[in-house]
């Protein structure tokens, strides 16, 4: 049985906070990146969940209100900081559960782990373990948008310092010149690693490079659910246009270290407590309650109820059988018969 948060596909354009059905969508999208994530760090501390994985606690405003600026038919691009991107567009919550506990009901049957789910029946053309590494992914499949006369739009996401890589700046430059229509949207949660951007970068903002390239840059807040879907819905309507890119910058933060490896000795306890204050899950439920488009009541219901698929998902997946060793060549070598 699917076990997926609906995502807000075909949304009109209005403000996330604006409508109940929305409004519910949204939080349950927020709480489920929360929540997932929450469960997977503790399954990981338990060592219940191997490798390695990178949380994007504190950010999820900017995955789920950019992807609700999606259609169903639409592409995006990952990073290895992704399980928001992911379920913000449609994944399944049981099945990256059992991708990250290698277990062969997972997305790619256990193998990608944490940093490299995907799934192209829901428009996820995957993670990628690689800084930057993306970005190139979605300027070609842009460009086959384009050559195939397609309405369909390309979303990228990536962090602060995959912007400073050259892939960044040659697939941007590209898409550029041939009106791609992709929307390209930095995180930016403010260490590349444990590297600051006002250490890394001379710009402000990072979205003041677009200017380079001769396209729209924007920088919002990224932990405002509806600011970050009205940047991103006003990108994918000029890109599906035929007008080309944007570069929208998404000013978020993450609570947790880079991976689980890291003892967050580069910035202070003030800084990461100041920043749960500006919790994107709690603003927006703050939000709706006071526009009286949902109670504290309804709210609680809805955490209640992804609590339960969160379960639900953790219950499943570990039962699935582990990802079968014999198989592990049988998607990247194939045996030609007769020798040749």
């Amino acid at each position: 049985m699917a076990n997926t948060i609906s995502p807000l596909f075909g949304h009109n354009g209005a403000p996330l906070s604006e409508s109940a059905d929305t409004a519910r969508a949204t939080l349950a999208g927020m709480l489920a990146v929360r929540q997932f994530e929450e469960a997977v760090d503790s399954l990981f501390a338990r060592g219940l969940m191997h490798g390695t994985m990178h949380l994007s606690i504190g950010q999820e405003a900017s995955a789920i209100g950019a992807c609700a600026a999606l259609e169903q038919t639409d592409f995006i691009t990952s990073t290895h900081r992704g399980h928001g991107h992911c379920i913000g567009k449609g994944a399944d919550l049981t099945r990256m559960m059992a991708e990250l506990l290698a277990k062969q009901t997972g997305y790619c049957r256990g193998r990608g782990g944490s940093m490299h789910i995907a799934d192209a029946s829901t428009g996820n053309l995957g993670a990628n373990g690689i800084v930057a590494g993306g970005i190139p992914i979605a300027a070609g499949a842009a460009l086959a948008q384009k050559m195939k006369g397609t309405d369909r739009v390309v979303m990228c996401f990536f962090g602060d310092g995959a912007t400073n890589e050259g892939a960044f700046h040659e697939a941007v430059n590209l898409a550029a010149i041939w009106d791609l229509p992709v929307i390209f949207v930095c995180e930016n949660n403010k260490y590349g690693m444990s590297f600051s951007t006002e250490k890394s970068m001379k710009v402000e903002h990072i979205a003041d490079r677009a200017a380079a390239y001769g396209i729209p840059g924007i920088t919002v807040e990224g932990n405002d659910a509806d600011a970050v879907y009205a940047a991103c819905n006003d990108a994918v309507l000029r890109a599906r246009a035929g007008h080309g890119p944007t570069l929208v910058e998404n000013i978020t933060y993450r609570w947790k270290g880079h991976s689980k490896s890291d003892k967050n000795l580069y910035r202070t306890k003030e800084e990461i407590e100041d920043w749960k204050h500006k919790d994107p899950i709690v603003k927006f439920e703050n939000r709706v309650i006071e526009l009286g488009v949902l109670t504290r009541e309804e709210c609680d219901a809805i955490a209640a109820d992804i609590r339960e698929k969160i379960r639900a998902s953790i219950s499943e997946a570990t039962t699935a059988p582990d990802s079968d060793p014999a198989e592990l060549l049988a998607s990247v070598y194939r045996a030609i018969e007769g020798g040749n």
